[in-house]
């Protein structure tokens, strides 16, 4: 009988994978929490507390520990040093956060030698995910918004002559790539291009409009890296009186993150843009996540694409220390879990593409109008369903590697 009892309970063990005792999953956090960037941190640690917060007893017996540690500037440096830390001292079995591509694009050989999973909560470049086997990808290619906004651009705004402006590092120059390349295909023409500046400190955007107004194109397509920057874009666009003009602000989503929209004022209304998340998509999962949100941090406080991204990103990992039963010590077998991983979440119905670990998702154009209540919002015009990474699709450049 006691026989019986002890094959019984080692076939329980085998049955859950040999890892029958609780496990306490380490997971390092690398965002920027200084410095002129914080704000884009911020957004999506709040959404990683918030998830663990609400969904801890979903891994019982199992726990998390997060360890977080500063980004620092976008110029991978830091975050190349204070992950290696957290790999080699800390010993975390998974990486996620990382706000900034240089960073990402730094850390690959790092991950590929150590072996552990790096889980992208927003770094954008397309072939960031092509430099390691280990990297998996929950946010957005740059290629995601920036493509079909080129010919949604052209067929739908009106955009027959364009001017692209763009922070002048590798995700200005991947999102204007993907813009030309949808929009020229639709038939646009591009009549300027002007970088303008680093994404280390917010710019005085005048010079480089003042030019775009000049040569008074149909639409200015503008990428930064959201936050500060943007709210930069949005006070330069309106003092230069440029929609009076007749030149339409356009871009990808971030051009009106929602936790700055607020304080834009009247200049943003009428801007179009591409995304996947806005606070007023209109779906369960999306208001149950506002709501939990204005809970956490006040009714003024908003989550934006990059908190969207956060949830998903956490929900991924906790969902993979569920299928591994709280065994992450094989960064290929976590790879593995999250290949085919989906949820319907607060941009709807995302998957990770198990051919290039990037994400699959729905992108809306949608435009800022002011609400009956005041306040300004966004109204989706129209949706491209299962938006795949098109740079990979259609291999240009370093995304055929």
């Amino acid at each position: 009988m006691h026989l019986l009892r002890w094959l019984g309970m080692a076939a329980v063990a085998l049955a859950m994978g040999g890892y029958a005792h609780a496990a306490t999953v380490k997971i390092g956090v690398v965002l920027p929490y200084s410095g002129a960037n914080a704000d884009l941190g911020h957004q999506i640690d709040k959404a990683f507390d918030l998830y663990v917060k609400l969904h801890a007893n979903d891994i019982a017996p199992h726990k998390v520990e997060i360890i977080k540690r500063d980004e620092g500037p976008p110029t991978g440096a830091q975050a190349k040093t204070v992950t290696t830390e957290l790999i080699t001292n800390d010993k975390v079995q998974v990486v996620t956060g990382f706000v900034f591509s240089p960073s990402a694009i730094a850390l690959a050989p790092v991950i590929t030698q150590a072996k552990v999973p790096m889980i992208i909560a927003n770094a954008g470049t397309a072939w960031i995910t092509n430099l390691s086997p280990y990297i998996v990808r929950l946010s957005f290619s740059m290629w995601h918004p920036a493509y079909p906004m080129g010919a949604y651009a052209y067929d739908k705004i009106g955009c027959k002559t364009v001017a692209m402006a763009y922070t002048d590092f590798p995700p200005g120059k991947d999102s204007t790539e993907a813009f030309r390349t949808g929009y020229e295909k639709a038939g646009g023409k591009i009549v300027d291009s002007i970088p303008m500046g680093s994404p280390v400190q917010v710019p005085d955007f005048t010079p480089f409009f003042q030019k775009i107004k000049d040569e008074h194109p149909d639409c200015m397509y503008v990428f930064i890296p959201s936050g500060a920057h943007a709210a930069g874009v949005m006070k330069a666009y309106g003092e230069l009186g440029m929609r009076k003009a007749g030149i339409k602000l356009i871009g990808p989503m971030d051009l009106i993150p929602d936790n700055k929209l607020q304080d834009m004022g009247e200049a943003a209304i009428g801007t179009i843009v591409m995304g996947h998340y806005a606070r007023d998509l209109d779906n369960p999962q999306n208001k149950a996540f506002v709501a939990e949100w204005h809970k956490a941090y006040g009714p003024d406080s908003y989550p934006d694409f990059m908190s969207a991204a956060g949830w998903d990103t956490m929900h991924a990992i906790f969902d993979t220390i569920k299928k591994l039963n709280g065994d992450l010590s094989d960064g290929a077998k976590v790879v593995d879990a999250l290949k085919g991983w989906s949820t319907n979440g607060p941009r709807g119905h995302v998957m990770i593409d198990p051919a290039t670990r990037d994400i699959v998702q729905d992108e809306h154009a949608m435009e800022v109008y002011r609400q009956p209540d005041g306040k300004l919002g966004e109204r989706v015009l129209g949706t491209v369903k299962a938006v795949k990474d098109e740079c990979k699709v259609l291999k240009v450049g370093r995304c055929a590697s």
